[in-house]
């Protein structure tokens, strides 16, 4: 196999910003990095600079490391804990309402920044200048909001015009910026021309850190000058699982979503011993007995039902470097970083990523999460597959579905990032359209089935790319590769 460089992404500046590197001599590991800055600019309410996230990487000479950059539980040095200030906001999505918390007490503290400086200090090549300037061109001069990406903003104006900083950034008029827009942040190009000249110049120098403490103070949020302090980048071993003749290198605890992925493939091997034709009856039943299996083997410590605001990137060199980036910044607390343009994550707001109740976890607890980049192994070795996905509980689900279209039926990467898919939300299968009749009636037969009119980003957002150059990003969130 001749390896190619291919870069899958949620938007189509964050693989520019990664493919300009790969063309300037950087490897994987520099254009992940390129294309995690750039994507605060271009994806800014599915990912930001205020949040946290994973990067699995794995070297050509098959070094594999988990780079967990997610966030903390905040309040060291607090006796006692004082009670941090919520505003729950009801955002309205088609067909259902859910509240969020959101506010000075609902940011957890963030990673995202120091771990890719961390993943660049140990794998990159190039200068960080270099490999952070297509961010700081892309701030200065925006993005034009394409339809998806305008959607986001208007979903989620309820929480953004709460701030003056929310509507400063996304506001247009007396309401949230339409698709059409260009979405400009030169607070953030400013930052990250900074950072790019000195990397110790971070997120909390130049006295930032001390101004978010004091307004978290005065806020009643929770985030001290200990907590930012004491954030350390973890660097962990790949959760590896066995499927078919392939190994699956995946996020390891203390997140789940890894495990769950690796209960998930185990299940559908059993039940599907020998492949036969995608989408046939079979297959289809397998899947859903797999997905159903999965659901009931889930335990109490296994997290969250939903965890939004995620975009993921996936990149192969041409050397046989490859690297796997998911983060989140939730749906963002409203408060920005002086001076920075990086609004701070809600991740203490989201009630399904503290099923035991918000703030029951000591200060400095890594809190977990669902995103599980991914990689798969051929029987020699080699890389085969680097993907991963947004959408919560289903990014579990999907990239189920992604690996056996790949390692079981030999589908191309590009194509299956569109196949349709199905997820057992524990009461009824949720089935894309796309799949044969017959297919679809022996799911009937498993459980009730609700069959959506087109394909949505309800069921994640897969970008994927295989070594030799192939690769796709998922529709149903404007992916690109």
């Amino acid at each position: 196999m001749v390896n190619r460089a291919v870069v899958a992404g949620g938007h189509q500046a964050t693989c520019e910003a990664a493919l300009r590197i790969l063309a300037a001599g950087g490897n994987a590991f520099d254009a992940i990095v390129a294309a995690g800055f750039a994507s605060a600019t271009s994806e800014p309410l599915m990912t930001g600079l205020g949040g946290g996230g994973f990067c699995l990487t794995r070297t050509a000479a098959g070094e594999a490391t988990l780079f967990d950059f997610f966030v903390d539980t905040p309040g060291r040095g607090l006796d006692p804990m004082p009670e941090p200030h919520f505003f729950p906001v009801t955002v309205r999505y088609p067909g259902v309402d859910q509240v969020f918390n959101t506010g000075l007490g609902s940011a957890a503290v963030p990673g995202t920044v120091t771990g890719y400086l961390a993943i660049h200090q140990r794998l990159g090549r190039l200068p960080l200048a270099e490999v952070v300037g297509p961010a700081v061109t892309l701030a200065d001069e925006g993005v034009v909001l394409d339809d998806f990406h305008g959607s986001v903003t208007d979903l989620l104006w309820p929480i953004l015009c709460l701030t003056e900083d929310g509507r400063r950034l996304f506001g247009s008029g007396e309401g949230p910026q339409p698709p059409g827009h260009r979405f400009t942040n030169p607070d953030t190009g400013r930052f990250l021309a900074e950072l790019a000249a000195d990397p110790t110049h971070d997120l909390w120098s130049a006295g930032r850190g001390e101004r978010v403490v004091d307004d978290m103070a005065t806020g009643e949020g929770l985030i001290t000058a200990e907590d930012l302090a004491a954030y350390r980048v973890a660097e962990r071993e790949p959760l590896a699982v066995a499927y078919r003749d392939r190994t699956v290198l995946t996020n390891p605890p203390p997140a789940f979503g890894g495990e769950l992925i690796s209960r998930g493939l185990g299940f559908l091997a059993e039940e599907m011993p020998t492949p036969g034709t995608w989408g046939e009856p079979a297959h289809l039943a397998a899947v859903g007995r797999a997905l159903q299996d999965l659901e009931a083997s889930r335990k109490p410590g296994d997290g969250p039902a939903f965890s939004r605001g995620t975009t993921h990137a996936s990149v192969a060199d041409a050397e046989g470097n490859v690297a796997s980036l998911s983060t989140s910044n939730g749906e963002a607390s409203g408060y920005v970083v002086p001076g920075t343009g990086v609004m701070l994550n809600n991740m203490l707001g989201e009630d399904d990523l503290h099923p035991h109740g918000f703030h029951a976890s000591p200060p400095g607890l890594r809190v977990s999460s669902m995103m599980a980049p991914t990689a798969v192994l051929g029987p020699d070795g080699a890389v085969e597959l680097v993907l991963g996905s947004g959408g919560s509980a289903r990014i579990r689900t999907s990239l189920l579905q992604a690996i056996s279209a790949v390692v079981d039926f030999g589908l191309d990467p590009a194509d299956v990032v569109a196949l349709p898919r199905i997820h057992w939300d524990g009461a009824a299968f949720q089935v894309e359209p796309g799949f044969p009749a017959d297919s679809v009636a022996t799911l009937e037969r498993l459980g009730p089935v609700n069959r959506w009119s087109d394909l949505n980003l309800y069921f994640g957002g897969v970008h994927a790319v295989a070594p030799d150059g192939r690769g796709g990003g998922d529709p149903r969130r404007a992916g690109a590769c």
